[in-house]
């Protein structure tokens, strides 16, 4: 076991992690796309971008388009997105058993939660007031302050804040930018089954673990930090 001055650090993904928002996501894109006159992307194709930054999503989305077009997408999509979450059935539920698994964590005095999101700081702010996870996260990292995942920095700014070393961090998340990302930054990435990328891709990316359900995490941290019966 570890003690405060040398944590386990847990850091989550958001989108696709700890949060169902395929809806929303799929339903604003479609509504910037056709504010800008453009067709807009097939839903495979806008889940497959989810968790990058935004101006890089719509690059990937829109090849075609320059950087000013870029940036309209960029808005049209938040204008969107604002708009439609007090659309009921477009609101952003947690996954079945993610809220224990956060709870189980927060609860063990060797670990330090951390998140790391392509999601605004609004965004994530929204997402914790709504779970009522305050306090949950020791670390919050998102689009605002960094480079688009899979760029390490996310990772290496929770580590510095959390006072935490690379082998003793693990990074949790549904796509293989997560994944690229954790391997960037030298941590152990973890992949879950239940978001936008497929298994076959989070483990082609890197991921020798993979949760296939909620359950499977705090073992799998464990594991991961060889603490198996430790918690």
């Amino acid at each position: 076991m570890s003690d405060a001055a040398n944590p386990y650090l847990v850091i989550f993904d958001c989108d696709g992690t700890l949060v169902d928002s395929q809806n929303i996501i799929v339903t604003a894109m479609t509504c910037a796309f056709e504010s800008a006159g453009r067709t807009p992307p097939t839903r495979g194709e806008t889940l497959s971008i989810v968790g990058l930054s935004l101006p890089v999503a719509m690059s990937m989305l829109a090849p075609d388009a320059d950087d000013n077009g870029v940036e309209r997408l960029a808005e049209d999509y938040r204008q969107a997105f604002g708009a439609l979450r007090s659309e009921p059935s477009l609101h952003e539920p947690m996954f079945d058993g993610m809220a224990d698994a956060l709870r189980a964590l927060h609860a063990r005095p060797d670990v330090v939660i951390g998140m790391a999101t392509g999601k605004s700081r609004r965004g994530v702010d929204r997402i914790v007031e709504k779970h009522d996870l305050g306090g949950m996260f020791s670390t919050i990292q998102t689009a605002d302050g960094h480079p688009s995942k899979p760029h390490p920095s996310m990772i290496e700014q929770a580590m510095r804040d959390a006072d935490a070393e690379p082998q003793r961090t693990v990074m949790i998340g549904d796509t293989t930018f997560d994944v690229e990302m954790a391997v960037g930054a030298g941590v152990t990435p973890i992949g879950v089954a239940w978001g936008y990328h497929d298994v076959a891709e989070l483990r082609s990316a890197g991921a020798d673990l993979v949760a296939e359900s909620p359950a499977e995490l705090i073992p799998m941290i464990d594991r991961a930090f060889d603490l198996e019966g430790a918690s």
